[in-house]
């Protein structure tokens, strides 16, 4: 008997997807405590690297204390002005150990 060749057409091919556009960098919501530019979340709160100076002053048990009336202004151009603030801000915003 002869043999037979059969030949399967198939009408899906492989076709190579098109690359993946780059990953958009993430966008965090302003720091929490000074309104300046975010580099994350950090202790709960979208915070920059500056007002991550809250572990510290948590780790070391730092005691800071305002030369003013416990009601200074905290942003991104006062913030190292008065710690004392800054710190008691960190905690009105939610940032927690």
């Amino acid at each position: 008997p002869a043999a037979v060749e059969t030949q399967s057409t198939s009408s899906e091919e492989i076709v190579p997807s098109p690359p993946s556009p780059p990953p958009l960098p993430r966008i965090y919501k302003p720091c929490f405590v000074c309104q300046d530019k975010s580099s994350g979340y950090h202790y709960g709160v979208s915070a920059c690297e500056g007002c991550k100076f809250f572990r510290r002053s948590i780790q070391k048990n730092m005691v800071y204390t305002c030369h003013r009336d416990k009601n200074c202004i905290i942003n991104k151009v006062t913030r190292n002005r008065c710690q004392y603030c800054r710190l008691q801000k960190c905690f009105e915003v939610g940032m927690s150990k």
